[in-house]
């Protein structure tokens, strides 16, 4: 089972949105890593390319320790574009500790 976690906002800076979302949202990652999930999606919105190392730094460190279940960080709005890749995840179980930046 591949489980999402969805967070609706970030602050624009890649500083401040890192420290939110450890701050603020990395215990339910670990607690979803933690469960049954064999998987985890991390979806966050859209941002400047700024932010890529903070984001492939989660999801490398949190596929790392949570071995051997995946985890993989999204970005993005679009709706169709996140259905499609959650759906491309799904399917390809050696895809893990990989941010993703989605095309709108």
């Amino acid at each position: 089972m591949q489980a999402e976690l969805r967070i609706g906002s970030l602050p624009e800076g890649p500083l401040d949105a890192s420290a939110v979302f450890y701050h603020d949202h990395l215990d339910n990652a670990v607690s979803l890593l933690e469960g049954e999930a064999g998987a985890l999606a991390i979806i966050l919105p859209a941002a400047a390319s700024d932010h890529d190392d903070w984001r492939r730094a989660l999801a490398r460190d949190l596929a790392r320790k949570y071995a051997p279940k995946r985890v993989n960080v999204l970005g993005g709005e679009s709706e169709d574009a996140i259905s499609a890749m959650l759906a491309y995840l799904r399917a390809a179980p050696g895809i893990t500790g990989q941010y993703l930046p989605l095309h709108e």
